[in-house]
C-alpha cells in the first residue's frame, strides 16, 4: 500500500503535505476538540510545561479542617503477599569504600518483590531519671532498674532477588528490561539494612535526568550510615532515569516525562514499562519515600518539601525536616509522589536548586533534613541541632511575564517581598522597551527562572504565603 500511495502523488496529495510544512508547531501540535485521550497518546511531543508549575496550579486547596496529630510513620504499610525466596544473598559491601559497579545477573520477575517482613519495629523507650529528685540525710536510696522494651533484631530484607542481611550494606541492580539485552546497562540501588527492626526509608532522585542535586544528596546519605547503628533499612537509587541522566535530559528516550507515568503499566509505554518495573520491584517495598527534584527549564527552587497537606500522616511526616519550607500541594496524576501516597506509602518530594548543576549548599540542605528525618524516625540517634522551624506555604502562586524579552531579576531565592513591590523586568532587545513584574502578594520567593529570554505568559516567579486557614 506504501509504494502505491507514492506512484499516485497528485496535487490533491501533495497540498496538505505543503500547507503542514508552513503552519507553525504549535498549530500542529494541538489536537482536535473532538480526539479525546486518543489524541494524547498519539502526540507524544506534546510536553507538559513543567511540572514545577503545573504541580502548584493544578493543586486543590487545603481542606479548612485542621489535620488531625499522627503518630509517627510505622514501618507497616499494609498488607502484602510473603516473600518469595531470594535468589542469592547479597554481599556485604562497605559503601565507603570504592567498588566496581554492580552486575545484573537475573532479571527478577515483578511479583516477587512486592512484600515486607510481617513483624515491624518496636520503639526503644529509654528511661531519664527526674532531676529535681531529691533524697533526704538517713534516707536509703533504692536505685530502680530502667525498664527498657526489648530491642527487636532486624530480619533479612527481599529486594531484587537478594537477600540482604541484617547490619549489611551493599550495591544491588535494578533494571526494568526495556533496553537491547546485548546494550543493557542496570541502574546501581544502594541498601543498607540495620542491625535493629524499624521503617523502610526509600530515596529516590534523577527521576528527570539532568537533576543532578539529587544524585550528591542520596549518595552523601547513604555513605553516611552505619549498618549496626541503623534501626530499619534505607534504600537509595540515586540515578533512576539513566538513559535521561546519560545525555543530559529531563526525558527519556521517547521523549516522555517519567514522573507522569506512575505506578505504570507492564504493557504499556516506554514510561509505563520503566514506572512499573520501579515501582513493583522497589517502591512497594518501602514504608515511606523522599523523591529528590531541583527545578525545571532554567528555574531554581528554594529547599523545600512538596507535600500533600490534606493527609494527616504527610502532614505529621514533614514535621521530621530540618529547616525545609513546606508548599502545600496534593500533586499531579501519574507523579511518584502520588502513586506512593495512594499506595499506602508516607511520600514527599524534596525540590532542591536548579538542574545540570551541583550546588553545594542546596546539597547540604538536602543531607541535613534526610538526617534529621531518620533521627525523628528513631531510625539513628545521633546529637541533632535543630534550626528554626521553617514556615508551611498552605497558597503559593507563580507570577508569569506578560511580555516577551530577556529576564532580569531584582530579587533572590528566597527574599521576602511585598505586594506590588518589583521582582524583576523584562527588556525588549530591539524596542527598548521594559516591563516591570510585580509581585501579586505578600510572601517570599520560594522558586524563579535564572535570567534568560522568555515569552509571554512564562513562569518566573514563585511566591509562597503563610495563608490563614479558616478553622485554625
Amino acid at each position: 500500500m506504501l509504494f502505491h500511495w507514492h506512484q499516485k502523488l497528485t496535487l490533491s496529495r501533495l497540498f496538505p503535505g505543503m500547507l503542514a510544512l508552513c503552519l507553525p508547531a504549535s498549530v500542529l501540535a494541538a489536537p482536535p476538540a473532538d480526539t479525546g485521550t486518543k489524541a494524547s497518546e498519539i502526540l507524544v511531543a506534546e510536553l507538559a510545561e513543567d511540572e514545577n508549575v503545573e504541580d502548584i496550579e493544578q493543586s486543590q486547596p487545603r481542606k479548612t479542617r485542621k489535620p488531625q496529630i499522627a503518630e509517627p510513620v510505622t514501618a507497616t504499610v499494609g498488607e502484602k503477599a510473603k516473600p518469595r525466596s531470594a535468589k542469592k544473598v547479597a554481599p556485604n559491601i562497605d559503601l565507603k569504600e570504592v567498588a566496581p559497579a554492580p552486575k545484573s545477573e537475573t532479571e527478577p520477575t515483578l511479583p516477587e518483590v512486592q512484600a515486607t517482613e510481617a513483624s515491624e519495629p518496636a520503639q526503644v523507650e529509654q528511661h531519664t531519671p527526674q532531676e529535681d529528685s531529691e533524697v533526704r540525710p538517713g534516707e536509703e536510696t533504692v536505685t530502680a532498674a530502667p525498664t527498657e522494651k526489648p530491642v527487636e533484631a532486624a530480619k533479612n530484607f527481599t529486594l531484587l532477588g537478594n537477600e540482604v542481611l541484617p547490619a549489611t550494606s551493599t550495591r544491588l541492580a535494578w533494571s526494568p528490561g526495556i533496553q537491547i539485552a546485548g546494550l543493557s546497562q542496570p541502574t546501581p540501588v544502594l541498601v543498607v539494612n540495620g542491625a535493629k527492626a524499624g521503617p523502610t526509608l526509600c530515596l529516590t532522585g534523577a527521576i528527570h535526568g539532568d537533576e543532578l542535586n539529587g544524585i550528591e544528596i542520596i549518595r552523601r546519605t547513604m555513605y553516611d550510615l552505619e549498618p549496626k547503628k541503623l534501626s530499619g533499612r534505607v534504600v537509595g537509587i540515586p540515578i533512576v532515569n539513566l538513559p535521561g541522566f546519560q545525555q543530559g535530559s529531563r526525558y527519556l528516550p521517547d521523549r516522555r516525562d517519567l514522573n507522569r507515568h506512575f505506578p505504570g503499566s507492564p504493557d504499556g509505554s516506554l514510561a509505563d514499562r520503566i514506572a512499573y518495573s520501579l515501582f513493583e520491584n522497589i517502591i512497594r517495598r518501602c514504608d515511606m519515600l523522599v523523591d529528590i527534584h531541583t527545578g525545571s527549564l532554567k528555574r531554581t527552587n528554594l529547599p523545600q518539601l512538596r507535600a500533600d497537606m490534606n493527609n494527616p500522616d504527610v502532614a505529621t511526616f514533614t514535621q521530621g525536616f530540618d529547616r525545609m519550607a513546606v508548599v502545600h500541594s496534593t500533586g499531579s496524576p501519574g507523579m511518584l509522589r502520588s502513586a506512593s501516597v495512594a499506595a499506602g506509602i508516607t511520600t514527599v518530594t524534596l525540590e532542591a536548586g536548579e538542574s545540570h548543576r551541583i550546588q553545594e549548599h542546596q546539597i547540604e540542605a538536602g543531607v541535613n533534613s534526610l538526617t534529621s528525618l531518620m533521627e525523628r524516625q528513631g531510625m539513628i540517634s545521633r546529637m541533632f541541632v535543630w534550626g528554626d522551624p521553617e514556615p508551611v506555604y498552605y497558597d503559593s502562586d507563580w507570577i508569569r511575564a506578560e511580555h516577551g524579552g530577556i529576564l532580569f531579576s531584582d530579587v533572590e531565592l528566597g527574599a521576602r517581598v511585598s505586594e506590588g513591590e518589583i521582582l524583576g523586568y523584562v527588556a525588549d532587545p530591539i524596542t527598548n522597551a521594559q516591563y516591570p513584574i510585580r509581585s501579586s502578594s505578600n510572601g517570599r520567593i520560594i522558586g524563579m527562572a535564572v535570567d534568560q529570554v522568555v515569552m509571554a505568559g512564562f513562569a518566573a516567579y514563585h511566591i509562597g504565603t503563610e495563608a490563614e486557614v479558616p478553622g485554625e
